[in-house]
């Protein structure tokens, strides 16, 4: 082995002639200045070196493994720390990484693929042949294929609540489950299916899946630092994930399900080095040998590594395998479509293009020490800059390669979707050009990679930012308390709330700006405020004469279902504008509404979202999910919230606890009994299970409550206000003199349907009383749609 800046150079001739070899490594290509390892660009790998730095500074992860080969040339490279807490420990090469996902592709698949190649079991066999519980619910007709490629229908997890801790309950459980689609119908990314296929796996060969994969794949091929459940001896060389209770995990699976499945699962629970992942990445490269080893059969490699998906489906994907989703952002811009990988929760990657014989790999552990960390837009200019660095290959001419999806006879075109800041990236700022601006913004002001608006702003041509301002939960978004002005630690600009003694924009701080631009994700909710710091921020445009700019973002929740009573009472923060609780329209269509109707007369330019369908809910869309408020912490709680959230003030509705919006609860609640006389409503798709929990913040502070744990069982039919409502209308009956019902006036902020809550009137009545206002609102709200 020969290092050179920092690099290390393997080649798979022996050790004493890779040696001789090394001096001649570094070859001087036609193009001035530009050096290649092998067959690697220098200039390209040190510019992958920076892009890792620079998402450690930002602290998107705090470390991580590096691994580059073309053609059996290797550069591989450690970078920033292994362990933050509790005391700060250096990466090393040799670090071993909680795979998360990627043990779908390890272990898992492999696994299945092995006893399809041996004639153990079937592609295109129904799961019940293996699992003959799976077959309720209306299950029978999916097979082992569909649970390879996610087209099996069932939801992407099982559930945590109540609480369980046995292997066996998790596939009681998976089998339990309905399905939220048809099989074969489209792709829902599902950790359940995994579950199953590691069962399988397991009931076909005899043995647990980390017994099998051991024998029959990682001691064949030399990987000698993976497996599941890693042993004391290793724990050192472990890189920790999230800090739990004070102290980090290290050593134990992160991934809460395989956690209470003893740390063997389908899904995840693998453990890897980035060698040892190299080694497994070659084999496949190799089409199923190593080193004279042969793990598989060259088809069966072919196989799973090729479209298995549907025609009628829009993500391709093979068995286990990524090809081209909205999942495949390691691909990065330049590896061609055919090439193939898949990625981890942890921070793990791996990317494979056949054509060119190379493969990368980036593994870290992001959710270190926090979930706060983020690689998702540094996966994805490594895999663009891995495929540049490949000196030796034309990218555009690859034979073979796979037409764009839109090309495909059967398919609807699924480009990515973008939102407003993403056009005006594209664009290059062009609609700005020569103003001064100002920013209302916070965390969620992001484009599709990741990268923060407030820093494509401070580097965009010829815009010139000065300010910023900050809506509730502040510039970050992590705090729930009004809000001074303050500094932004990175540009240095100033930051004015709009969540504190000033909720608009006043005529001093607009004197010298041209524009205001916002860019903030909502959730789709009435009484979000965030729409509301948009409103006024169009009346004080408006009012001062200066353009406002909205970049536009997709409704979550999605855009076609409107629930619940029209605002019917004078208008406040939590009640800015008369739309129902779940409006189901775009920030830009709502600012287009407001400007409009209350005749603001403001010049308003929306900056369009592309190729967003107003049917598509968030975790269709591919696009990066951020918290967009301490509390709403996953879309299944942004679904809930227009109903559950409505309870708020009057009982415990989750916060300070780890399902904000999942759970109701009071302490005077008899959660069983409150359980069965909601599951007796049979409201349509969501059911409700007995459980007890104290929370850590907000009603009922530190004091056990008892409630239920809400399941969303299919979204599409579930009415989210019905569930507010007829939790509301159980508790009056059952706790007549503990609930306040009152409580929830100032969000619903309409009277009649408090009374008939309090009459205990059936719900289709309520609905009833809402119908001509929602039709009258469904007529205003046409002229302002942008989507359709």
């Amino acid at each position: 082995m020969n290092c050179l800046n920092c690099f290390r150079i393997v080649h798979s001739t022996p050790v004493a002639i890779a040696l001789v070899l090394a001096a001649a490594l570094v070859t001087v290509t036609a193009q001035s200045n530009v050096y290649a390892i092998g067959n690697l660009r220098t200039d390209k790998l040190a510019e992958m070196d920076a892009a890792i730095n620079e998402a450690i500074a930002e602290k998107k992860c705090p470390g991580g493994v590096l691994w580059v080969e073309h053609k059996n040339f290797s550069s591989y490279k450690v970078f920033g720390k292994r362990a933050l807490l509790p005391a700060e420990e250096p990466m090393t090469v040799d670090t071993i990484f909680d795979a998360a996902s990627l043990t779908k592709v390890v272990a898992c698949t492999p696994a299945v693929m092995l006893l399809v190649e041996r004639g153990q079991m079937g592609l295109d066999d129904l799961v019940t042949k293996y699992i003959p519980e799976f077959g309720s619910e209306g299950k029978g007709g999916v097979t082992v294929r569909q649970l390879l490629t996610h087209t099996s229908g069932l939801r992407p997890d099982i559930s945590l609540k109540p609480d369980w801790d046995r292997y066996s309950e998790a596939i009681r459980l998976s089998c339990a489950e309905k399905l939220s689609a048809a099989p074969g119908e489209k792709v829902i990314y599902s950790d359940t299916g995994m579950i199953l296929l590691g069962e399988i796996v397991r009931r076909v060969s005899g043995v647990p899946m980390d017994q099998f994969v051991k024998r029959e794949i990682y001691d064949p091929l030399g990987m000698k630092d993976t497996g599941f459940n890693p042993p004391k001896e290793k724990l050192a060389r472990i890189a920790p994930t999230e800090v739990e209770d004070g102290v980090p995990v290290r050593g134990v699976v992160h991934d809460p399900r395989s956690r209470r499945m003893g740390g063997v699962a389908g899904h995840a629970g693998l453990f890897f080095t980035a060698s040892d992942l190299a080694r497994y990445a070659r084999m496949i490269l190799n089409l199923g040998e190593l080193d004279g080893v042969r793990i598989f059969k060259p088809e069966t490699v072919k196989l799973m590594t090729s479209v298995q998906t549907p025609t009628n489906v829009n993500a391709r994907r093979g068995l286990g395998w990524d090809i081209d989703s909205s999942y495949s952002g390691p691909r990065g811009k330049v590896f061609p479509l055919g090439s193939f990988g898949h990625t981890g929760w942890t921070g793990t990657s791996l990317w494979i293009d056949p054509f060119s014989k190379s493969f990368v790999i980036f593994l870290s552990n992001r959710n270190h020490p926090t979930e706060k960390g983020s690689v998702v837009a540094l996966r994805a200019k490594l895999g663009t800059l891995a495929a540049e660095a490949v000196g030796d290959f034309d990218f555009s001419k690859v034979a073979g390669a796979l037409p764009p999806r839109e090309g495909i006879a059967g398919r609807t075109p699924t480009q990515p979707v973008l939102n407003g800041i993403d056009v005006l990236v594209k664009n290059n700022f062009a609609p700005l050009k020569g103003k001064r601006v100002g920013l209302i913004t916070n965390h969620t002001g992001q484009d599709r990679e990741r990268n923060a608006t407030i820093d494509l702003f401070k580097g965009a041509p010829g815009v010139t930012l000065l300010k910023l301002f900050s809506p509730e939960h502040g510039i970050r978004g992590t705090v729930d308390e009004k809000l001074g002005d303050s500094v932004d630690e990175k540009t240095g600009l100033r930051i004015y709330s709009l969540y504190g003694e000033t909720r608009k924009p006043n005529s001093e701080h607009l004197k010298d700006l041209d524009a205001l631009i916002y860019d903030i994700q909502d959730i789709g909710c009435r009484f979000y405020t965030y729409p509301s710091t948009m409103g006024l921020a169009i009346e004080a445009a408006a009012e001062n004469g200066k353009e406002i700019f909205v970049l536009d973002r997709v409704n979550p929740i999605n855009g076609t279902g409107v629930d619940g009573p029209v605002l019917a009472e004078p208008p406040t923060f939590v009640g800015f504008y008369k739309v129902p609780l779940r409006h189901s329209m775009t920030v830009g269509e709502l600012a287009r509404m407001y400007n409009a109707e209350k005749d603001l007369k403001a010049k308003l330019t929306v900056i369009e979202i592309e190729r967003w369908r107003r049917n598509q809910w968030y975790d269709e869309t591919g696009l990066p999910w951020s918290n967009p408020s301490p509390n709403m912490r996953n879309l299944k709680q942004a679904i809930l919230y227009p109903g559950v959230g409505l309870l708020e003030s009057a009982l415990s509705v989750g916060r300070g606890t780890d399902t904000p919006f999942e759970v109701v609860g009071a302490p005077y609640i008899e959660d069983v009994r409150f359980a069965e006389e909601l599951n007796r409503a049979e409201l349509p798709g969501v059911s409700f299970v007995p459980v007890r929990f104290t929370p850590t913040y907000s009603v009922h502070k530190g004091t056990n409550c008892g409630g239920v744990y809400i399941m969303l069982n299919d979204r599409d039919r579930c009415n989210v206000v019905d569930v507010g409502l007829q939790i509301a209308r159980t508790l009056c009956q059952l706790y007549p003199n503990q609930l306040n019902v009152d409580k929830t006036k100032h969000l619903l902020l309409h009277a009649p349907t408090l009374a008939a809550v309090k009459a205990n009137a059936p719900l289709n009545e309520i609905r009833a009383s809402w119908k001509s206002d929602v039709e009258e609102f469904m007529k205003r709200r046409e002229k302002y749609l942008i989507y359709r």
